[in-house]
C-alpha cells in the first residue's frame, strides 16, 4: 500500500473507494480474494485468470485428474457470495503502474491495489514444442490430454526426475504404463538435495518397475508415423519408443507479460517483493510462485515454487492491504517454507531451507521405509526432509519456528521424538 493509499483512512467508507485487483486464478490468487473478505474489505474485488476453468487447485493434477479418480479440483469457495468478481479467459499482457492500470486481452482494468499472483510456467524442452505426444503438466487441460494415454497404457518417456516428473511415473505406473525416466543429472532431484540424500530415492524407481536413465541428455523427439510411436532420441544414440512423452524439467516464474512495466525482477525472473509482499511499483503486490522475498530466518532472498507459500502468502498481502489495526505494528511474512509429494508409494515431506553448508544428520536407515534427514546450521534445526515420518516433520516444523537449539546425539535418535531431542532436554 502506498502512502496515498494510507492517507485515505481505513474502514469500510474507505474500502467501498478501492478496487482490488488480482491477476492469477490459482491458489495465491483465490486465497488473496478470499482472504480480503475475511480480514473485512468491503471493496471491489476482481480475480483475473487466463483460462476459463473455474479457479482449481494443482496437486490433485498429478494423480488423482490423472487417473480419473476426480474430474477436476475446483476451490470449494462461493465467489458470488463472497463479492468477488471472476474475470476467466482474460489474459494479463501488462501493467501500467503509473496510470494504476491492468491491460488485458479483454481491455484495460483500473485498480487501486493489484496482486500479482500468475504463479510460475514449465520449462519446455527445446525442439520439442509442438511435437506431437509431447506433454507438459502443469494445467488442468494438460491433465485431461494425458489421462486417455494412461488409459490406454502407453509406453511413456519422462523427461525429468525431479518433484514432477516422480509423481507422473508414480502415476503412470499405477496406470499400467512402461515408464522411462530420463534425468541429465546423476540422480533425481539433483536441484533440490545433495547426492546422499537423493541416492536412496533411485532405487525407489525400479522397484516401482520403472526404468530411470541418469547423466541422460535429450537431443531430440522424433514424431511417431501413423500407427507408430514418437522416438526420444537421447545423446548417446538412444531411441526410446514414447506413445507420449511428459516433460518435467522445472518451472519459472510467469512474469514475461511484466516487461516494460518497471516493476523489479530477479535473476530467475521473479517479482522481488519484500517482507510484506510489496514490489518495487506503489499499490503493487506479489505472492505465490512468481514472487520471491526476504527471509530473515534464512538470511537470503527466497523463491519458493511450492503450494503451501501460495496458501500462507495471501494473509500478509490481505493484511497490508486492509493496514493492520491502529497501536498494532505489520508483520514481516517469513514462514518456514514445507511441500509435500507422494510417490512410489512414499510419503515426503520437506520443511525448511538448507545450503551446502549447513550439517546434515540421518534419524533411521534410509534403506528402511521411514526415515528423516535433518540440517543444523550453528546448532539449530534449518530445514528436515521426511520419509514416512509426518510426526518429525510436524515438531521439526515447530523446531525451525521457534530457532531451537537441538542436541546432534538426541537428534540421530529415530526413537527419541523430534521434540525431546533439544539441547534443553540433553
Amino acid at each position: 500500500m502506498s502512502e496515498q493509499t494510507r492517507e485515505r483512512g481505513q474502514g469500510p467508507a474507505a474500502d467501498a473507494e478501492r478496487r482490488v485487483v488480482v491477476v492469477g486464478a490459482g491458489m495465491a490468487g483465490v486465497q488473496t480474494a478470499v482472504a480480503l473478505r475475511e480480514q473485512g474489505f468491503t471493496g471491489p474485488v476482481t480475480l483475473v485468470g487466463a483460462e476459463p476453468h473455474q479457479p482449481y487447485d494443482r496437486p490433485p493434477l498429478s494423480k488423482a485428474v490423472l487417473l480419473g479418480t476426480a474430474e477436476g479440483s475446483a476451490f470449494d469457495v462461493d465467489f458470488e457470495a463472497l463479492g468477488i468478481t471472476l474475470r476467466l479467459g482474460c489474459e494479463a499482457l501488462g501493467v501500467r503502474p503509473g496510470a494504476h492500470v491492468l491491460d488485458t486481452s479483454e481491455g484495460p482494468v483500473p485498480y487501486d491495489s493489484l496482486v500479482l499472483a500468475t504463479g510460475a510456467e514449465p520449462v519446455r524442452l527445446p525442439g520439442a514444442e509442438g511435437v506431437p505426444g509431447v506433454h507438459l503438466l502443469r494445467t488442468l487441460d494438460d491433465a485431461e490430454r494425458l489421462r486417455p494415454v494412461l488409459a490406454r497404457r502407453h509406453e511413456v518417456v519422462v523427461v525429468g526426475a525431479g518433484w514432477i516428473g516422480a509423481e507422473f511415473a508414480t502415476a503412470a505406473r499405477e496406470a499400467g504404463c512402461a515408464v522411462t525416466v530420463v534425468e541429465a543429472a546423476d540422480r533425481p532431484l539433483a536441484d533440490a538435495l545433495p547426492a546422499e540424500v537423493a541416492a536412496p530415492m533411485t532405487d525407489w524407481y525400479a522397484e516401482a518397475g520403472a526404468e530411470l536413465r541418469t547423466r541422460a541428455r535429450v537431443e531430440r523427439v522424433e514424431p511417431g508415423g501413423p500407427g507408430e510411436p514418437a522416438r526420444v532420441v537421447l545423446d548417446d544414440g538412444t531411441r526410446l519408443p514414447a506413445g507420449a512423452v511428459v516433460v518435467g524439467i522445472g518451472a519459472r516464474p510467469a512474469t514475461g507479460w511484466l516487461a516494460g512495466s518497471g516493476i523489479a525482477l530477479g535473476a530467475h525472473g521473479e517479482v522481488l517483493a519484500d517482507d510484506r509482499l510489496r514490489t518495487s511499483a506503489p499499490d503493487v503486490h506479489a505472492v505465490g510462485d512468481c514472487a520471491s522475498f526476504p527471509s530473515a530466518r534464512y538470511g537470503e532472498r527466497l523463491l519458493v515454487h511450492h503450494w503451501d507459500n501460495a496458501l500462507q502468502g495471501p494473509r500478509t498481502v490481505a493484511a497490508d492491504i486492509v493496514g493492520a489495526p491502529a497501536g498494532e505494528a505489520p508483520v514481516a511474512y517469513d514462514p518456514v517454507p514445507y511441500f509435500w509429494s507422494e510417490q512410489f508409494g512414499r510419503f515426503v515431506q520437506y520443511a525448511g531451507h538448507h545450503t551446502a553448508a549447513d550439517t546434515t544428520l540421518w534419524r533411521g536407515d534410509p534403506a528402511s521405509p521411514a526415515w528423516t534427514v535433518c540440517w543444523l546450521r550453528e546448532g539449530r534445526l534449518v530445514a528436515l526432509l521426511a520419509v514416512g515420518r509426518p510426526r518429525d516433520l510436524a515438531q521439526g516444523k515447530r523446531l525451525i519456528q521457534a530457532g531451537t537449539p537441538m542436541d546432534p546425539d538426541l537428534l540421530a535418535d529415530p526413537a527419541k521424538p523430534l521434540k525431546a531431542a533439544t539441547a534443553a532436554s540433553a
